[in-house]
């Protein structure tokens, strides 16, 4: 058996329906992006907490809704781009705590302890 060269067949697709919705693209996925972003800008600050969580707690109902719809809900570039921008964040304010704590731990180390009495006092 032997095939012609060239371009494979492409099987035919099935028309739509006519009642079936366009597919658009999910606000939730922009949302989840633009959260991601702020998280991942703001993170070093600690204050990224907050948006990176709000972002990954929107992409599982992002995620739930595109499921749903078919495929009729578009913008999985997006979600995922914003997941990884929020985990970002939460990476940077983990550190930055961690930073923090290291800094106060040394600086603590350096302090005398008890009472700095004068020479004369026994």
């Amino acid at each position: 058996m032997t095939t012609l060269p060239g371009q494979a067949p492409v099987a035919p697709q099935a028309p739509r329906h006519p009642l079936d919705p366009e597919p658009v693209r999910s606000t939730k996925a922009r949302a989840v992006f633009a959260l991601g972003l702020i998280g991942a800008l703001t993170g070093f600050f600690v204050g990224g907490v907050v948006p990176s969580t709000l972002a990954l707690l929107l992409s599982r109902q992002a995620r739930r809704e595109a499921y749903a719809s078919g495929g009729f809900l578009t913008g999985g570039d997006w979600l995922r781009r914003g997941e990884r921008l929020a985990w970002a964040g939460l990476v940077l304010a983990a550190v930055a705590v961690v930073a923090a704590v290291v800094i106060g731990v040394v600086r603590l180390a350096d302090a005398p302890y008890g009472h700095d009495y004068a020479p004369n006092i026994d």
